[in-house]
């Protein structure tokens, strides 16, 4: 596959880079762009092969979901059932931003990116490039760091193209990630709720904003 490397601007984003990208994503195909976090790789959740392809590219089990990006937070409404009346605040406090959030999974998001599971992950970037894209597209993405199974997630597009990066369309180069670590996963379908990773959002900081309902550490 040929992968094609295009430089991007983190802060302003090309509307003509952004849009060349979600064409590719429109037309089943992969593309690699920089979170605030890590690199992400990503396609459209309702094209089943390209979610398929993320799997292999990354020699991913077939029983480790993937996550959902939104293209607004309003797709919260058909991607996700029976939400927790807090949820919210929640994601107004925090999205878009270095936080995942499990919810249970609507019929809308196929039981391949949650690999038979009745839950999903919703990953909602702050970068500008990852929100210009999520816009770009309209649709929802699924979404997954862009590195083989087991190695450490990129948080450089050349350690993408070390990596998987000759096995994805297209790669947005923004540059090194802001925060360079992985985004804290909380879980809503349980209560209180349950900090399942630690990371670029500290516990005590979730703690603190639901400290009338508590959280557990998984």
């Amino acid at each position: 596959m040929q992968t094609k490397v295009s430089k991007i601007d983190p802060q302003k984003p090309d509307p003509l880079l952004i849009e060349e990208a979600a064409a590719l994503i429109r037309a089943g195909g992969l593309v690699v762009y920089p979170t605030e976090t890590v690199y992400g790789l990503a396609a459209d959740i309702f094209n089943q092969r390209a979610v398929a392809k993320i799997f292999k590219v990354k020699g991913r089990s077939f029983a480790k979901p993937l996550a959902v990006c939104p293209a607004s937070l309003e797709d919260l409404n058909f991607l996700v059932e029976d939400p927790p009346a807090f949820a919210r605040e929640i994601t107004g406090h925090f999205l878009p931003g270095p936080l995942t959030l499990i919810f249970r999974r609507s019929r809308a998001v196929s039981s391949v990116i949650t690999c038979g599971g009745e839950t999903v992950g919703i990953r909602f970037p702050s970068n500008p490039i990852a929100l210009s894209l999520s816009r770009a597209v309209k649709v929802p993405l699924a979404l997954t760091s862009a590195n083989f199974s087991g190695q450490s997630s990129p948080v450089m597009a050349e350690q993408v193209l070390e990596g998987i990066g000759r096995r994805v369309d297209l790669i947005l180069d923004g540059g090194p990630t802001e925060l360079g670590m992985e985004s804290t996963v909380l879980d809503l379908t349980r209560m209180p709720p349950v900090v399942l990773r630690e990371g670029a959002i500290p516990v005590q900081e979730i703690e603190r904003f639901l400290k009338d309902i508590g959280v557990k550490s998984g």
